[in-house]
């Protein structure tokens, strides 16, 4: 990747900053966060739990990650700057980044498109074993997708407070964790019991959906 020195500075700081996240503790350290942030950006930085510093081949699969987040949010503006690699046994299966605008899609997170594209690429609906580079800390969307998708791992580089201006990831995992009363977007249940009888059936199914 070629890049100026001031793009190389950039690079550096967000590589001294990559964390290692696995899964639990990536969910432990997001809810850590938000009771936190009333003690400041700071406190709300830090994870819950110590997480492990990235190794050599991190960073090169980081690298590009943190290009395709340029070139995403900076160069060809197909969405915001956000980059993503998925890699399992030394292979790369996916390298996309975030694509909302361009797809008119709201879920066209980079990480999600390179979940997407890694699941075809191996055709399978999981990813056991894999890591995710990916440029900026994983949204409540992207975790979750990452979840369903049993990545082993999760690395990334730039933190929620590094753009809480500019994005509501902060926002939405603190509104997730309110009562559904008081949560921005309303919430109503009903045909609670129609819904009941179709798992019943699912469970009688002897080949049912499994993943």
């Amino acid at each position: 990747m070629t890049s100026s020195s001031n793009g190389d500075t950039s690079l550096d700081k967000l590589f001294a900053s990559a964390r290692v996240v696995h899964r639990r503790q990536f969910l432990a350290a997001g809810a850590g966060g938000v009771i936190a942030a009333s003690a400041g950006t700071e406190a709300f930085a830090k994870p819950a739990s110590p997480v492990a510093s990235g190794t050599e081949e991190d960073k090169k699969f980081m690298a590009q990650a943190i290009e395709q987040m340029r070139k995403a949010g900076v160069v060809e503006r197909t969405g915001g700057p956000f980059g993503a690699v998925i890699v399992r046994n030394g292979e790369v299966l996916a390298v996309t980044g975030n694509s909302v605008l361009r797809d008119n899609d709201p879920s066209a997170h980079a990480e999600v498109n390179a979940i997407r594209a890694a699941c075809k690429k191996v055709g399978a609906p999981n990813l056991k074993g894999a890591t995710m580079y990916t440029s900026c800390e994983c949204c409540p969307m992207c975790y979750a997708t990452a979840y369903w998708a049993r990545l082993d791992r999760i690395v990334f580089a730039a933190a929620w407070t590094d753009y809480a201006d500019l994005f509501d990831d902060s926002n939405i995992s603190a509104d997730m964790k309110l009562p559904y009363s008081k949560r921005k977007l309303k919430i109503a249940q009903v045909s609670q019991a129609d819904a009941q009888k179709v798992w019943q059936e699912f469970r009688k199914l002897p080949d049912r959906a499994k993943y």
